[in-house]
């Protein structure tokens, strides 16, 4: 059963960007971090992808367990996106409802769905890369065809150019220490609200 969302509770900090972007290398390194004196909570994700494959830790179930999960409640999000089905266990709605801020890597096609659930208790942040970049980082982690490397380009080009003046945004083109510090620094931000 899901829990009642009290509005002066926790937040909900949503990381959105494109696939080889460094969310799942950011969500690493917030792992075991304090904010403003508050255990920063990360939210797995469980995905209808195999365990052990490359890139995101992630828990990994079969399309027809994934069914069972969703039908029993047991995601506080969920969506489908490249041809896989992501879900964001109900764990999170307790944490907030305990006024701990948690940490998600979630879908920018999926947003609307998430900002009504959340309304302003979530936070959108865009994590921003290099398109040039973006394309290493996939060819490196070898998940992807060439084509599908091209799609996901295109898709990151577009989406990137719509939502980047709308959100809270990180660069991370430079090191992972620099790109962990802006993320932070944007949670703490909005639980304190010190600029």
């Amino acid at each position: 059963m899901a829990t009642a969302i009290q509005p002066d509770r926790g937040r909900l900090f949503y990381l959105m960007g494109p696939s080889g972007a460094g969310k799942d290398s950011l969500l690493d390194a917030c792992r075991g971090q304090d904010v403003s004196g508050r255990r920063l909570r990360i939210a797995p994700r469980h995905i209808t992808r195999r365990a052990g494959s490359v890139g995101e830790d992630h828990i990994a179930l079969t399309p027809a367990a994934f069914r069972v999960q969703m039908d029993n409640g047991d995601f506080a999000l969920h969506w489908h996106a490249n041809g896989r089905r992501y879900g964001i266990s109900i764990a999170v709605d307790e944490w907030l409802a305990n006024g701990d801020p948690v940490l998600v890597n979630g879908s920018r096609a999926h947003l609307d769905e998430a900002l009504a659930k959340y309304g302003d208790r979530l936070v959108p942040i865009l994590v921003c890369v290099d398109l040039h970049r973006q394309r290493q980082r996939l060819l490196d982690r070898g998940r992807e065809s060439a084509d599908e490397i091209d799609a996901r380009i295109e898709r990151s080009r577009r989406l990137q150019a719509r939502l980047e003046h709308r959100f809270a945004t990180i660069n991370n083109d430079g090191s992972l220490t620099h790109a962990t510090r802006q993320l932070l620094a944007i949670i703490d931000h909005h639980l304190t609200g010190k600029v």
